[in-house]
C-alpha cells in the first residue's frame, strides 16, 4: 500500500534516504487514545475513534446484557452504548463519564469511560503480549507510555464486542 507520501519518498533523489527511514519509523508505530478507568489506563487505536461526547443520553433497552446501556442518537444514526466499567467487571463510576464513539469492522459503537487521558504514538514493538495466566480477555497487549506515566493495556476491540 504506497500513500503519496511513500510515493513521494520513493521518487525523491537518491540523497534523501533519511526520508526512507522516518518513513520506515511511522509504519512501525501507531497513535493510541488513552483513557481511564479507575486508575487503569486502556488505550485504542486512534483510527477507529470517531468522535468523543461529553453530553449523551442512551437510551435504555430491554433483554440486553447488563454491560449495554442502551442506544444513542448521533446525527440520524443508532449507535449501542457499552459501558466498560461494567463489561470489566467493575462497579459503576458515580461520577460523569464521556463517551467515545468507536468505529470497529464498520459498526460504530459508544464506550463509555471515566476520562480521557491523552493521545500517544507507540511503536508496534513496544507492545508486549498479555502474560500467559491473564485472564483480561479485552486486552491484547501492554505496554509502557511513552512520557513515563505509567502503563497502557491495549484495549481489544474485538473482545469487547463479543458476546459471552
Amino acid at each position: 500500500m504506497n500513500t503519496e507520501k511513500e510515493t513521494a519518498v520513493m521518487a525523491g533523489p537518491e540523497g534523501e534516504a533519511g526520508d526512507t527511514s522516518t518513513q520506515e519509523m511511522e509504519d512501525k508505530g501507531r497513535r493510541y487514545l488513552i483513557f481511564v478507568i479507575d486508575d487503569l489506563k486502556l488505550g485504542v487505536d486512534a483510527e477507529f475513534v470517531v468522535e468523543i461526547l461529553s453530553s449523551h443520553t442512551a437510551t435504555a433497552l430491554p433483554l440486553v446484557p447488563s454491560y449495554v446501556c442502551g442506544i444513542f442518537n448521533m446525527r440520524g444514526q443508532i449507535i449501542p452504548v457499552l459501558n466498560i466499567r461494567r463489561r470489566l467487571g467493575k462497579s459503576d463510576n458515580e461520577g460523569e463519564n464521556l463517551l467515545i464513539v468507536l468505529n470497529y469492522d464498520n459498526m460504530q459503537i459508544g464506550v463509555l469511560v471515566d476520562a480521557v487521558d491523552q493521545m500517544v504514538e507507540i511503536d508496534d514493538e513496544s507492545i508486549l503480549p498479555m502474560p500467559a495466566q491473564s485472564m483480561q480477555r479485552f486486552v491484547s497487549g501492554m505496554c509502557t507510555i511513552p512520557d513515563g506515566s505509567g502503563t497502557m493495556l491495549v484495549l481489544d476491540c474485538g473482545q469487547l464486542l463479543r458476546n459471552e
